[in-house]
């Protein structure tokens, strides 16, 4: 279990709970469920590289 912190640009943090084996489609589906923002509006990038939904986090090298 790892967790991972996600901002947007509104300076609002958000702490979501996932295994490394989930998606980025699944963290997405986690991060609208604590937002309020739909899953699909959702974009997760590290400063110019927009991830992949179907690519998992640990393909990503995503970790604490």
């Amino acid at each position: 279990m790892i967790e991972v912190v996600l901002n947007d640009r509104l300076g609002k943090k958000v702490r979501v709970k996932c295994n490394d084996d989930d998606t980025i489609g699944d963290l997405k589906k986690l991060v609208a469920a604590q937002t309020g923002t739909r899953a699909d509006k959702i974009r997760i990038q590290k400063w110019y590289t927009v991830y992949k939904d179907h690519i998992t986090l640990k393909d990503y090298e995503i970790h604490d």
